[in-house]
């Protein structure tokens, strides 16, 4: 499977961006997929996960009630809405899959990563 991540940039404090995960190469409804971020200096974390079918999602403490991860199995595509953001969302966000029903909350479970997006938050 190969991952590509899209939709990330520049917005201010309060606004929304959408982040697209697509991939390609086997069947994307088979795999688990997460999208996890990595701040400068910071180590990588967890952000939102969601099953192989999208009826099970998990989310890090911190983005729960402002962001939403989706899934699009037709389109081989995985949506993140990030709403109401906040400067400390700063940071790289991968996407990554793998093989099971999923959600995964490790980065171990993982096996397969996009290329990464950057979301940076102004004040």
């Amino acid at each position: 499977v190969q991952l590509q991540a899209s939709g990330g940039g520049l917005v201010q404090a309060g606004g929304s961006l959408r982040l697209s995960c697509v991939a390609s190469g086997r069947t994307f409804g088979g795999y688990a997929t997460g999208w996890l971020r990595q701040a400068p200096g910071k180590e990588r974390e967890f952000v939102a996960a969601i099953n192989k079918g999208g009826g099970s999602t998990l989310y890090a403490d911190s983005v729960k009630g402002r962001f939403t991860i989706s899934r699009d199995n037709a389109k081989n595509t995985v949506y993140l809405q990030m709403n109401s953001l906040k400067p400390e969302d700063t940071a790289v966000y991968y996407c990554a899959s793998g093989m099971g029903r999923g959600p995964f909350l490790v980065s171990s479970q993982y096996e397969y990563w996009g290329q990464g997006t950057q979301v940076t938050v102004s004040s």
